[in-house]
This record gives C-alpha cells, sequence and structure tokens, in this order.
C-alpha cells in the first residue's frame, strides 16, 4: 500500500472529507467542516515529495514539475476515490485530497429540493450549479445526471478535471473524459463533445472564456449543458458570466445568456447545530422576465424575479437560511455568516451573544 493511502484511511475511519498536507507541518483533516490534527508528525521535504510521487503517474508528475498545479484521482481500489489536487506553496510541495463517495446519492438521499427533477427535464439551455469550493456542487450534479440516467434514454457527456463520480450505464449511455488525459482542455473537449450528437453535456468548470463561449454556444443548439461556477447566487452568476468577456463584446453576450439559460442552482452547507452539514440553496428559474432582464442588464431584478415565483420552486439564499434556523437547523450565528443580507440576521447574532 503506498505510503500517502495510510494517511487516507485513518482519514475516512475518523469520517473526515478531506486531507491536506503542507511541508513543515502534521497532515490535517476536515471533520463536519472542521481541520484538525490527523496525527503529530512533522512532514519535511524529501518525505512529502516520495508520498506525492509514489501515488501519481510519470506523465502527470512531470507536469506538475512544469506548472507548480495538479489535479488528478487517485484511487484506493475497493475503499474509496480522490480528488487530488497537488500544489507549491512558501513551504514548499502540498496537497489536498477529497473523498469521492463511491455510492452516487439521489436526490431522494441528499433531499434536495423537489425543483431540481424538473430542472433534469429542460430540453436544452444553460443550467448552471453554483458555490465555493467543497459546497457540494459535483455531488448535486452527480444525483442529477443519475436521476436522468436512470428514468431517460439520453447521450451525456461529462468534461471534467479529474473525472469524480463515475456514473455506470442505465438507460442513458454516459461518456466520460478527463482533461489533461482524454482532451488537453475543457474548450477542446467541448468542441470535440459538439460534434459526437449529444443531448447532455455537463462541463466541470467554466474557468475560462472560451469554455463560457462554447457552453453557451451548445446550449443555443439544442443541448442541455450542465457547468458549474464558484459564485455565491443567482445574480452574481450572470454577472461572473458575463463580466469574463471584454466591454465589446459583452452586449452580444447578454444575448446569448438571455436565450440560453434556464436555471441557476446555488449552494452553501452550514454547519447544524448537531456539528454535521445542510445544504441551502437558491434556485432561479426560466421565466417570461428572465431574458429581458439579462439582455437589459438588470441583474438586481433577479432577487424580485426569485422572490416573486416562490410557487415555482424558486427560493432565495436568505430566505432558505432563514427557513433552516426557523426549522432549529441552524443557528443564528452560522445562518448570519452564510447570509447576503446580514441585517436579516443580526437580532440572532446579538441575542446568540447576549445568553
Amino acid at each position: 500500500m503506498p505510503m500517502l493511502d495510510n494517511y487516507l484511511t485513518e482519514m475516512l475511519a475518523r469520517g473526515g472529507s478531506d486531507l491536506h498536507l503542507i511541508t513543515t507541518l502534521p497532515p490535517k483533516i476536515r471533520v463536519h467542516g472542521r481541520l484538525e490534527p490527523l496525527c503529530d508528525e512533522i512532514i519535511d521535504g524529501p518525505r512529502m515529495e516520495a508520498l506525492l510521487k509514489e501515488i501519481c503517474p510519470a506523465e502527470r508528475w512531470k507536469r506538475y514539475m512544469e506548472y507548480r498545479d495538479l489535479d488528478f484521482a487517485h484511487e484506493i481500489p475497493g475503499i474509496a476515490r480522490f480528488r487530488s489536487n497537488y500544489l507549491y506553496n512558501f513551504f514548499g510541495q502540498a496537497a489536498v485530497f477529497r473523498q469521492i463517495p463511491s455510492k452516487i446519492l439521489t436526490l431522494e438521499d441528499l433531499k434536495l429540493p423537489a425543483v431540481l427533477r424538473d430542472i433534469c427535464l429542460i430540453p436544452s439551455g444553460l443550467v448552471c450549479v453554483t458555490g465555493p469550493t467543497g459546497s457540494g456542487k459535483s455531488t448535486t450534479l452527480a444525483a442529477m445526471i443519475d436521476f436522468i440516467n436512470a428514468n431517460y434514454s439520453k447521450h451525456i457527456i461529462t468534461i471534467e478535471d479529474p473525472i469524480e463520480f463515475v456514473h455506470q450505464n442505465k438507460k442513458s449511455t454516459i461518456v466520460h473524459r478527463e482533461v489533461g488525459i482524454h482532451s488537453d482542455s475543457f474548450a477542446r473537449g467541448l468542441r470535440g463533445a459538439m460534434k459526437s450528437d449529444p443531448d447532455i453535456i455537463l462541463i466541470g468548470e467554466m474557468r475560462d472564456l472560451e469554455t463560457i463561449r462554447l457552453a453557451l454556444t451548445c446550449a443555443t443548439m439544442g443541448m442541455l449543458v450542465f457547468a458549474t461556477l464558484h459564485t455565491n447566487n443567482a445574480p452574481k452568476t450572470i454577472d461572473r458570466i458575463i463580466d469574463a468577456f471584454p466591454a465589446n463584446e459583452q452586449a452580444q453576450i447578454k444575448t446569448m445568456l438571455a436565450e440560453a439559460l434556464q436555471a441557476v442552482v446555488s449552494q452553501l452547507l452550514c454547519r447544524t447545530v448537531e456539528g454535521k452539514r445542510v445544504a441551502s440553496h437558491e434556485i432561479l428559474l426560466w421565466t417570461e422576465g428572465l431574458p429581458n432582464t439579462i439582455r437589459e442588464g438588470q441583474v438586481a431584478t433577479i432577487r424580485t424575479i426569485i422572490e416573486g415565483n416562490k410557487g415555482m420552486g424558486m427560493c432565495s439564499m436568505d430566505g432558505n437560511l432563514r427557513a433552516l434556523l426557523e426549522a432549529g437547523r441552524i443557528s443564528g450565528e452560522e445562518a448570519y455568516m452564510k447570509a447576503s443580507d446580514k441585517k436579516m440576521f443580526q437580532e440572532y447574532v446579538a441575542e446568540g451573544q447576549g445568553h
């Protein structure tokens, strides 16, 4: 067994989700959102290099040496898969390993909003699943793809860096492509996918202008495109897509986005009062007024669209946080920390400090 796998199996035994390794520090693991030491061992430079190199394919190691950053999937057969991120920092080499659950959880398992099933039935367009790193975007998307796979006969292509959840074909045919192995970039992978007669394309991350442009093109050509972004809510998601383009292209992109965007599902993970984690969501769905709002750049109006269409399944992040707070799932302080409008939750924090 590789040396690193001992740390990973110990992390799993202790209920951890992430392993953090930094030269000159002991290994740390994330358990229910909090970092804690795994052991007292200080990892020096030679030890770190030996740990990381042992599990890394030679070609990928060469890439890491050249670019100082690397993402790939590592598997302990029969136990778990991990998303591995190698980097360099002030102290030298470092890495973070996140467990990818071997079982793909369903929408029901995850207790996700029922409206996500309706989003899976959209015939074409762009669906953005957003949130900060570690908010469960990949898990939510995997559940949505699994729902389609179990119920409909579709051709689904995923383009990821690295491949996280591996789906077994049920009613659908699923093709997994990994950036760096099966294609040298998201953009090139997307160009290839466009020619492969897909019904659905999943893009692991819209991280550059060319990928965003191609995603919008696919969405307006009749494909359903799922993509992730690191934004916290629907207005910021729309702004981020538009702002990725130079000023002279933004009018054209607003028109494309207005035509393509079908839904934004934003997700944050909150710490429950029992010390576990629960997802809070903001959901924006297509309505007749949405395309015009995007075209005219009136992103502030999106709040009004969400608030006025709760009957359709839309909800705001702050409204969802309030519902979790009122149900006794999360504390006032947690709601305040995660909220956009802090004033909504100020009284609960003051109250908590007063006791």
